[in-house]
């Protein structure tokens, strides 16, 4: 363990902007808590990791992985076989990671990585601690969290099922600083757009959804005839998506702009009167801390369907309004969306509910629990 008078931590996570977002938050609240942190974040190589860590100014190592197939076809045995080939693999270069940098606590926000990160620091006697964003803990929650000192949930009736609940603590997601001090006005001003455009952001998590991508295609094609509101969409998955969806649609007014990924969205997300998206705790953390109107769509294809839970969770507070992906066609979304952007009071309720159930300070007071965890 490092002797030093800085705190030194090391961040695993890593696969979508769900997992890495809140170790960047956590990682910024650190540099406002603590006497000159050092940090490392560790990912499995993707490029969205190496895109958004780099770009905070944080180094980063890799560790290549693969996840599990659950369906045992030929190819998923094979490529079972693969993962738990570099999953060995990730074991020793972790700990080679782990002695060079010598870290005083490991923190893992979630991904595969986490389980050969967590474990090899337990094993040379670092404190470890998780943070698990969903409603239900996930495969990676469940096999690492007896190498961690705390396991850190964002909600309060995770622990009830948990094998592990004498370590649960709660502690809501931590977010970037950002979605807690953008206003409408300032974001409207930022972006260009009047205060009385009707503004649409949509986007379904940092790979996107092919079924929800292919919804909004028929969305922005009767929007562009008919000018119904200002939209912003992110497809998700890189510019090679993004160039394949644009090739299909006509050319476009202005009040219509399609990205890959939205990398200023706290100013985005603050100038939108409605956010359409998935239902990842990351995610609904962000909505809950500006107080944003949105319309939740679950992915139906993460484990434990934990997206619906968390999205149940705010629908149940009025905070959100809950649609299923097997009932948002585009005749659908299209008429809730309008009917919600022509109910300014019903908007004005959700966001106000949402905010309610937002936590702004989050990253600090994770920050703040690692400090005490480390003695600095």
């Amino acid at each position: 363990m490092a002797n030093t008078n800085s705190m030194r931590v090391l961040f695993a996570c890593g696969g979508s902007a769900g997992h890495i977002n809140p170790a960047l938050a956590t990682a910024g609240a650190l540099r406002l808590v603590a006497a000159k942190p050092e940090t490392l974040f560790v990912g499995t190589g993707r490029e969205l990791e190496k895109k958004l860590v780099s770009a905070a100014g944080y180094a980063l190592r890799s560790i290549p992985m693969n996840g599990l197939k659950r369906k045992l076809t030929p190819s998923g045995i094979r490529h079972n076989l693969k993962a738990a080939g570099l999953l060995m693999l990730a074991a020793r270069r972790a700990g080679a990671v782990i002695d060079e940098f010598r870290p005083d606590i490991v923190v893992g926000t979630g991904g595969y990585i986490c389980y050969p990160v967590l474990r090899a620091a337990a094993k040379r006697g670092i404190p470890c601690v998780l943070h698990e964003s969903n409603a239900v803990p996930g495969l990676t929650t469940k096999l690492a969290a007896k190498y961690c000192a705390r396991i850190y949930a964002a909600f309060p009736d995770f622990g009830k099922e948990f094998g592990y609940a004498e370590k649960v603590r709660v502690c809501p997601t931590p977010i970037m600083p950002g979605f807690a001090s953008v206003t409408r006005e300032k974001a409207r001003r930022t972006l260009g757009f009047s205060d009385s455009e009707r503004v649409v952001v949509s986007y379904f998590g940092s790979q996107g959804a092919g079924r929800m991508n292919e919804v909004v295609l028929d969305i922005v094609r009767r929007n562009a005839e008919e000018r119904a509101f200002r939209h912003i969409h992110a497809f998700g998955g890189g510019e090679a998506r993004l160039a394949e969806y644009k090739s299909r649609l006509p050319e476009l007014p202005d009040y219509i702009d399609l990205r890959s990924y939205i990398t200023d969205m706290p100013v985005v997300m603050a100038a939108a009167d409605l956010v359409i998206c998935r239902a990842g705790s990351s995610t609904l953390s962000e909505l809950t801390a500006l107080g944003a109107a949105s319309v939740l769509i679950p992915s139906p294809y993460v484990p434990n369907d934990h997206q619906t839970k968390n999205a149940l969770a705010l629908e149940k507070s009025g905070a959100a309004v809950l649609l299923r992906e097997k009932d948002a066609t585009a005749d659908a979304l299209l008429k809730l969306t309008q009917s919600l952007l022509g109910d300014a009071e019903r908007l004005a309720a959700i966001g106000k509910a949402a905010r309610a159930s937002g936590s702004a300070d989050s990253a600090e007071r994770f920050a703040l629990e690692l400090m005490s965890l480390t003695g600095k």
